[in-house]
Order: C-alpha cells, then sequence, then structure tokens
C-alpha cells in the first residue's frame, strides 16, 4: 500500500531527526564512547553476519494497539502493509533459504488482509520454528479474530505474546486501558486449545518490556514471578518469558527526550555493556524484512531506514551468499541489545 507524498517525507524527516539525536547528542561531545569505538576495543569490528538462521518479515504497522514504547511507531493510523506481490516474492526465499526459522511480526501482522493465506503457504516450506508475534489483544479485537488460537495450532505456529506485566495497572498504562484484561481472555483460549500447557508441543511464550527508562531485571527472575502470578490469578500457563530492552530509537526515544531521561538511559546503556552479548546479537543470525520488501540487519535498524551493507537490498533480488558477505550497519541505538545479559527478539543472549 503507497503512502502519500507527504507522510513519506513526514517519515524520513523524524528518521533523520532521530539518527542525528543517536549520532550526535551526549555521543558527540565526547563524554560516551561510540557503539564502534566500544566494540573495537574487544577485536569485534566490524560486525559481520554468521550462519543465517531466523528470517523476520514486517507485515504491516497497523496495530489495534497504541503502546508508549513501540519501537515501530504502530497504530490503527498506520497504513504501511505488506501487499501479496511482495508476499510471494518472500515465499521463493522461504522455499530456497537455509533459515531454520520464519518469525512474523508488525503491527499486528494479523491485521494485514493476506495474514493467512500467508501463513498457509509458508507453512508448507518446511521451516521448523514458524513464529508469530501476536500482542493478545487482537485475539479479542473483532469477532474475526477470535478463532486465532485454532487457526495457529492447525498450523503449528509458535506464538509469542507481548504481556508487559502481571498486574492491570502497569500493563494498561504501557498499553492502554483495558489491555490486561483482554490479554487474559486471549492467553486463556489459547491455553484452551493447548497452547503453552506442560509439555505440549504448542509454543506459547511471553515477552517483557520495560515500562520506563531503565533496564529489564533477571530474565530468569522475571519468569518465576509471571509464572507463578498468573497461574495463581488466572490459572494461566505459558512456556518461556523473554526480557527485552527498549531501545532508544522511534516512540521510546522520544519519550527519553520528553521525560528528560536520555541521557540517563544513554549512560546506563554504555555502564552495562557486555563485549559477550555482542557476539550473539541478533542482527547476527537473522534478516529483517520490512513491509515493502525492503532487508535490514534488524528490525530496529529497519526503524531508522539503515538498510543492509549489501549490493543485494530488496527480497526481489534475495542472495543469501551475497548478504553473509556483508558488515552489518551499527550506530549508538546499539548498546540496548548488548547491555547487562544483552537483548533479542528471543531474549536475553549472554
Amino acid at each position: 500500500m503507497k503512502k502519500s507524498l507527504k507522510a513519506r517525507n513526514n517519515d524520513i524527516a523524524n528518521t533523520n531527526r532521530q539518527l542525528e539525536i543517536l549520532s550526535n547528542g551526549i555521543f558527540g561531545n565526547g563524554e560516551l564512547p561510540t557503539f564502534a569505538t566500544k566494540i573495537k576495543e574487544t577485536n569485534q569490528f566490524p560486525l559481520r553476519p554468521k550462519k543465517l538462521e531466523i528470517l523476520q518479515i514486517n507485515l504491516g504497522y497497523m496495530c489495534n494497539q497504541v503502546c508508549e514504547h513501540c519501537h515501530v511507531d504502530a497504530g490503527p493510523d498506520r497504513k504501511e502493509i505488506m501487499t501479496i506481490e511482495t508476499m510471494q516474492q518472500c515465499l521463493e526465499v522461504i522455499k530456497k533459504t537455509e533459515a531454520h526459522t520464519l518469525d512474523l511480526t508488525g503491527g499486528a501482522p494479523e491485521m494485514n488482509p493476506n495474514f493467512r493465506w500467508f501463513v498457509e503457504e509458508a507453512s508448507k516450506a518446511g521451516i521448523k520454528d514458524f513464529i508469530v508475534r501476536s500482542n493478545l489483544t487482537i485475539i479479542r479485537a473483532n469477532k474475526k479474530y477470535h478463532d486465532l488460537p485454532e487457526f495457529f495450532k492447525k498450523h503449528k505456529v509458535h506464538v509469542v505474546s507481548s504481556m508487559p506485566h502481571w498486574t492491570r495497572g502497569k500493563t494498561d498504562k504501557q498499553r492502554g486501558d483495558g489491555v490486561f484484561d483482554k490479554s487474559i481472555e486471549a492467553l486463556k483460549s489459547l491455553n484452551k486449545v493447548g497452547y503453552g500447557m506442560p509439555n505440549s508441543e504448542l509454543k506459547l511464550d511471553l515477552v517483557y518490556n520495560p515500562s520506563g527508562a531503565f533496564l529489564p531485571g533477571n530474565q530468569q527472575a522475571l519468569e518465576q514471578d509471571f509464572k507463578k502470578v498468573l497461574k495463581a490469578d488466572f490459572d494461566i500457563n505459558f512456556h518461556n518469558l523473554f526480557a527485552i530492552t527498549n531501545l532508544p530509537i522511534s516512540r521510546f526515544l522520544d519519550y527519553l527526550i520528553a521525560s528528560e531521561n536520555y541521557e540517563d538511559y544513554m549512560t546506563a546503556l554504555v555502564d552495562a555493556y557486555n563485549p559477550t552479548a555482542v557476539q550473539n546479537v541478533m542482527c547476527t543470525n537473522t534478516i529483517s524484512v520490512s513491509w515493502d520488501g525492503w532487508l535490514y540487519d534488524c528490525d530496529f535498524n529497519q526503524m531508522l531506514n539503515l538498510k543492509v551493507a549489501s549490493k543485494v537490498q530488496h527480497i526481489s533480488a534475495y542472495n543469501e551468499e551475497l548478504l553473509q558477505n556483508r558488515n552489518i550497519i551499527i550506530n549508538q541505538h546499539c548498546y540496548g541489545c548488548t547491555a547487562g545479559a544483552g537483548s533479542s527478539c528471543q531474549g536475553v543472549v549472554a
């Protein structure tokens, strides 16, 4: 779906503004080292890809929620939706890629009108792990989505769901009024068809993001707390919890600046830098595909319009061998993936 010239210009201007803030600001006056300088100290520059394992495809920025921390800046007013033509190009790549995981994301990927067709076609390609990242509330948003748990089960989809906290107050503050209750209803409907149950092959994982300008706590401890409370209060089961650091881009960067937390947050990220985490950041084993088919090292670079440093930059010209022979594009937001135990779409990395 094409955007108006005015909308595209606004997006470009905002992206350029965010890149300028990240590249300059407190890094430009020498107070904090750049990420490139930091990884040079441990002989990890330039950052290079390893064997490709994950193909992450963004089906569009449209979402039924408007979350404060959202690095995609998703919402109901976003019109960017992957077309069926681009989906067909992705399918051709899925059939021949050596990656073992297909990761569908958004926005709310389920809101793409061709979502079910794409899942059905992609599931035939023999991918070992087929992930759909759901915000949960989409399952309860409209009757046409109520059968998603059964649809996911039919195609053995691995459901990774957003869940900011086990309390109503913290969840609704970050994601909007009523989100907690709808999320609980959605989790119950997933449990009902077998997702998240002990010894079930229907994988259900949750994702936790901090609600403010601070790093997530210990992932294992958070998982234990989530499981204890959700089971006791709502009889809900799930398999794993992924604790993800909020990266200083898009809506969260705007929040940091408006709340005057930007410098403190960036300092906290730099102080928590862990060279061991650099070895397993997701950009080393993942290719991110945008709704319009462009290729990126990760979905965070996608939001900053930092395309892969390769002759191949679009899904229509995909060449895995050429893509493996590239340097990964980095900037100061990369500190978010390498702080503490590290962070990725699959949780901690160190």
